[in-house]
């Protein structure tokens, strides 16, 4: 049975069950969190090494010769040196779908809350605006009906196949876009055609060279002046600021983004500071993941990546 490393837990979140793993190993470290020298240091006697987020480079690799498996609590593998790996004879396995519906319904809920102007009607409740209305309601932010209007996806896995499924329980019209960079061996329409005719566009695609600010300043002067925008892909797949501008100068109806290029944002970015202004913007800390359904069901997929890995040993 081998012994598994855990380098940085803290990244599952509370009260998350580990016992999956636990016996699918013979022994089981737990680091909270871990640099990567400190994972050099506790991955010497390891065959198994369990990551999230720690980055673990060539040369690091190239320093545990012990260790055979490498299981990465996400999807996205960009923290390992794939190529290193397989120098090594290390096998790398992610966890993939183990949140969708987590993340569709946080998608759901940035779109709706989008489309009900609710940043700015909170913001103008909290400052009295409503306690000081000569009218029973406040009417100053028009407001969109979801019913009837269309719906365009960039990524159709099943992540945004399932946020297409509640999207038409809402009664809007879905159309996925073609895969960015891949146009013309795609049945489906290009973005560009699509993009004077969206109501909402929602994300869903990797962050690649096709994908980096995929919608950039270009684009966005295409599109309806009510458009909602909304991100729970991967920060830089909209250009941030040509976004932010957009939606300052009224040629966007909104934005709601759950990523941003850099985090967590230690050095600040221009949407979090104009989360001051009286703008249809919502930014969430890179959360749409995080139910405990979700969380514990990274632990179970991981535990299955063990147990396929010493089948096929």
């Amino acid at each position: 049975m081998p012994h598994a490393v855990i380098l940085d837990a803290q990244s599952l979140g509370p009260e998350i069950n580990l016992s999956a793993i636990k016996e699918s190993v013979s022994h089981l470290e737990v680091f909270e969190q871990s640099t990567t020298q400190q994972a050099l240091e506790r991955l010497t006697n390891a065959d198994i090494a369990i990551v999230n987020k720690v980055v673990l480079d060539a040369e690091t690799l190239q320093q545990l010769p012990k260790l055979r498996l490498i299981c990465v609590l996400a999807t996205g593998l960009n923290n390992i040196d794939l190529n290193t790996a397989k120098e090594q004879g290390i096998a790398v396995k992610n966890v993939a779908a183990y949140g969708t519906a987590s993340v569709s319904q946080h998608t759901l809920m940035l779109m709706l809350a989008l489309a009900n102007q609710l940043p700015r009607y909170q913001r103008d409740v909290a400052a009295g605006e409503w306690q000081r209305s000569a009218f029973f309601c406040l009417q100053d932010y028009p407001t969109l009906q979801l019913s009837g209007k269309h719906l365009v996806m960039v990524g159709q896995g099943e992540l945004g196949t399932e946020v297409a499924r509640l999207a038409e329980a809402f009664g809007m019209q879905v159309t996925f876009a073609a895969r960015p960079g891949n146009e013309a061996n795609d049945e489906r329409p290009a973005l560009d055609e699509l993009l004077p005719d969206a109501d909402v566009i929602s994300l869903h695609c990797p962050l690649s060279d096709a994908t980096k600010h995929l919608i950039n300043q270009e684009r966005l002067s295409r599109v309806k002046p009510s458009l909602l925008l909304v991100n729970c892909a991967r920060g830089g797949v909209i250009d941030e600021i040509a976004a932010l501008e957009a939606l300052r100068n009224g040629k966007l109806g909104g934005l709601g983004v759950d990523v941003l290029p850099a985090e967590p944002p230690r050095e600040g970015h221009p949407l979090l500071d104009a989360l001051n202004e009286s703008l249809n913007l919502i930014v969430t800390p890179h959360n749409a993941w995080i139910t405990p359904e979700a969380r514990q069901n990274i632990v179970s997929l991981t535990a299955n990546n063990i147990r396929d890995w010493k089948d096929a040993s």
